[in-house]
């Protein structure tokens, strides 16, 4: 071969080597996949006592059950049931502590997450009822007339 074709192979085989050497350098020995397969990805092993002491900032719906128990049965009866409350609410992390960072988005931006119309047919968000916003009372917040927690009891 002429030396214009294999300079070029040598630069990337030497790129290639390169990468390898310096992947040994940096990446730590105990990064992997390890026990569980990929169920949790690619983690440091010696990483998880960090994680298993980080304070979990979502909660389950069950969370919110306790204190919130006719919400919870309304919601639970309606479509919205399948949504996990923090998906509106935010997340519960010190909530009962600190009440007052637990906010309640009230904005139309929310509701249109989706109830907006998306094209996309494979994702099944087409059998979500949607609104056209720019027709339907473009500048009121949807939480005026519906209720988030009985979105099937009619208007508010």
């Amino acid at each position: 071969m002429k030396g214009h074709v294999l300079r070029p192979l040598y630069v990337v085989l030497a790129l290639v080597a390169l990468t390898f050497a310096a992947r040994a350098f940096v990446v730590p020995p105990d990064f992997g996949a390890h026990e569980k397969g990929y169920m949790y990805g690619w983690y440091r092993k010696g990483n998880e006592a960090e994680w298993k002491a980080f304070k979990v900032k979502h909660q389950t719906r069950s969370y919110c059950e306790g204190c919130h128990t006719e919400e919870y049965s309304l919601i639970m009866k309606s479509p919205h049931g399948i949504i996990n409350c923090e998906n509106c609410h935010g997340p519960a992390r010190d909530h009962p502590e600190a009440p007052l960072k637990l906010g309640i988005d009230k904005s139309r931006a929310l509701c249109l997450r989706c109830h907006g119309y998306l094209p996309y047919k494979s994702t099944g968000r087409e059998m979500i009822k949607g609104i056209s916003p720019e027709e339907h009372n473009p500048d009121v917040e949807c939480v005026s007339c519906h209720s988030p927690h009985n979105p099937l009891g009619g208007l508010s």
